[in-house]
Parts: structure tokens; sequence; C-alpha cells
């Protein structure tokens, strides 16, 4: 089933779509102006929409009808909805001017999925098995995945889902309209670190009469990131870095406290069960050094995306039938970005793969990359983004051929 064509007549829609959700970020668990519009998209489709308790999430199901159908497979297609706190610098005469954005192109992510819900209900004659659309909010840190999982995402067809794909764009790095991905470990794990140094004020011309939790913490950040070139394998890397950096007053007053936070991402589970001990260590030892105490806070996020070579297989297919071999690459080392689509597919069989959007005459080596103020998306890549997310399904659902 080519969908192309299809998906070109809903190219102006989904892109006024896109831009709507673009104007009006929300950032969390709660983004009820995006439901609303995803509501409105699937408006008058043949789908059982349920929306979520704890969450502004929306799951439509699509029955397929053709031989087979509602005792077929289920496939599962997800597309996450929300923004980030972050004041948008792009320039777009659709820019975000509330103090938030959609730097990480999820209003791309929803727009495709609702495309792909229209073209799949135009042929649900055609789909021997069932379609379930998981519009998510709460990725960037709030485990919406998770979430919706407790809710039954999962099962929202009344049976679990046999396979589940996922599309994420891309402001930078890839061409526009490339499509990658990889067999096993596609995307990092994600932990967070949250030290508070403890030590004793004073004045900043007395240092000697203090306990200087500012210094501890500057060192504990540098050794930090010693440690991890110096106790992990490079080829089972492991990346740390401090994003948030809180401390004092005055320039000549010495604090109490002193508080940093960081992001941390693993490959290997091995790895990632070593990191709290060691992190710990290095703090602790720098932390008695200078005679101040550290609180280390430890949190794992969401595990490591892994796809299953199989369906990365299936999916190398489509996507190069539907776009031509030429749009398709194998990705030869995992990103160390992170997801909570982890969560679906450490639960059933898929894949997720990485869609180019950066902007038509833009170097994709050195245009922003996602989560920058300053990066920007092409909504040209929409409709191919629909079709494929369409064709993963329909593929998938496509009757048997009697011999």
């Amino acid at each position: 089933m080519d969908l192309s064509d299809d998906a070109r007549s809903l190219h102006p829609d989904l892109v006024a779509l896109r831009r709507e959700l673009h104007r009006e970020p929300e950032v969390g668990l709660e983004l009820p102006r995006t439901r609303d519009r995803v509501l409105a998209a699937l408006q008058g489709l043949p789908l059982e929409i349920t929306e979520g308790e704890s969450t502004t999430s929306v799951t439509a199901v699509l029955r397929g009808t053709a031989t087979g159908g509602g005792d077929g497979p289920v496939v599962l297609l997800r597309g996450d909805m929300d923004g980030l706190p972050v004041a948008e610098s792009s320039g777009d005469d659709f820019a975000a001017r509330t103090g938030t954005m959609h730097a990480c192109g999820h209003d791309l992510h929803t727009s495709a999925l609702a495309g792909a819900a229209q073209l799949l209900c135009a042929h649900r004659d055609r789909l021997a098995g069932d379609v379930v659309f998981m519009f998510q909010p709460g990725e960037e840190g709030w485990d919406g995945a998770g979430r919706m999982i407790d809710e039954g995402v999962l099962t929202a067809a009344g049976r679990r889902a046999d396979h589940a794909y996922g599309l994420h764009v891309f402001a930078n790095r890839m061409p526009r309209g490339a499509v990658t991905t990889r067999p096993g470990v596609f995307l990092s794990a994600s932990h967070a670190l949250d030290v508070t140094v403890h030590g004793a004020g004073g004045h900043g011309s007395n240092p000697h009469t203090a306990r200087d939790p500012i210094a501890a913490a500057a060192e504990m950040i540098t050794s930090l990131q010693t440690m991890v070139t110096r106790r992990f394998d490079m080829f089972d890397p492991v990346v740390l870095t401090v994003g948030v950096v809180h401390a004092g007053t005055r320039r000549n007053v010495i604090p109490d406290t002193a508080r940093f936070e960081a992001t941390v991402r693993s490959f290997s589970d091995t790895h990632a069960t070593l990191l709290p001990a060691f992190v710990r260590e290095v703090c602790d030892g720098v932390a008695a050094a200078h005679g101040v105490r550290a609180e280390v806070d430890w949190h794992d996020e969401y595990p490591r995306t892994v796809n299953d070579a199989g369906e990365v297989g299936f999916a190398t297919g489509v996507c190069t039938e539907l776009l031509g071999a030429d749009r398709f690459t194998l990705a030869p080392d995992p990103i160390s970005g992170s997801e909570d689509f982890s969560r679906v597919l450490d639960a059933i069989p898929g894949a997720f793969l990485g869609m180019g959007a950066c902007p038509a005459g833009t170097d994709p080596d050195g245009a922003p990359m996602n989560h920058s103020p300053l990066a920007r998306f092409d909504d040209a890549v929409l409709g191919d983004a629909a079709a494929l997310h369409a064709s993963l399904a329909a593929t998938r659902l496509a009757p048997a051929v009697s011999a």
C-alpha cells in the first residue's frame, strides 16, 4: 500500500496543525491545548478514543475491517506532544512567544501521527488487524510513556500490541528527509544526578575560617568528568554533563551550601549498575578532602532504547520501498540522547527511527541541534513522516494472500 500520494494531499493540513502547536507549546504531563488540537484533528474519524486519567494523553484505536480484522495483530504508533522550558530564538514567523518552545520537534511528531491516523482510517478495509495511536505528553523527563503504560495503552485494543514504532526528527546532523535506525541499542539510558554540598559559610576574605562548598563542588564537577574517562571503557562510554550550578548570593560571602545537577548517559546495563557507586565515591572523597559533606541523589530516568533486530529489518524494507534506498541508512553507532519510548520497546518488539528535518539550504553539520533555542525544523517532512508511520502499520496488517 503506497500512501505517499494520500500523504501529499494531507500535507497543507499537517503543516497548519504543526504551526498551531508550535505557537503554543506546553510542558510536562498537562497539555490541555495540545490535547484539544489533537482531538480536533481526529474528529470524525472511525476511532475509539480515550483520554488519560493522570495526564492529558490521547489514545485512539482503529479497528481494521479486512479479513482477520479484530483478531489480527495490533500495531502501536507513538507521537510525543510536549515542549521544553526554552525561550525560542529561531526567527520563524510562527515562533512561540510564551517562554516555552518545541525545541525537540514534538510538534512534528504529533502532527505526523495525526496524519497517519487519517491515512490509515481511509484504508481501514485493507487492515487485517488494529492500530493504536499513542499521543503522549511528558516525554522530556516526565516519563509520560510510563504513565500511559500504567493506564493500559499497550492493551488499548483489547489485547496486547504485537509491534511498536516511533519516529523522532532531528534539526541537525541528518539531511532533510533522511531516515536512520539501527538494531540493538539505538539510544542511551539516562540518569539524573543532584548533589548538594554542605559546608560552613563565612567571609570571603577569610576562607580558612569557613568550609567552602563552592570550591568542593567545583572539584567534584571536574573529578566526575575525569572519572567517566578513567573508570569506564571508552568503547562502552558514559557521558556526564553538569547543566545546573547554584551557590552563593554575593561575591564576598562564602555560602553554607552549593548545589549542582547533571545528566548522565550510559549504553550498557553493566555501566548503569556501576555508576551510582562510582559517583558517590568521587563526591564523598572530594568532600572529605575539603572538610564538607556531600548529599548525593541519584535517579534512573529512562532505560536504553533497544530496537528489535527483526523489526529494524522490517522497517528498513518499508522505508526503502516508500522513500527510496538513498534516503535510508543504518546508524553505525548509538545516539547519546534518551527516550521514554524505551519503555514501550522493553515490553513490545519494535523499532524507533530518526528522520532529518534540517531546513532546506542549511548545512546539517552546522545547524543548531535539538533543544537549542535556535533549533529549526522543516515541516516539509511531515507528509513523509505521516506516510512512514502509516506504511509501517499497513504493511504489518496487510491481509494474508491465500495460496
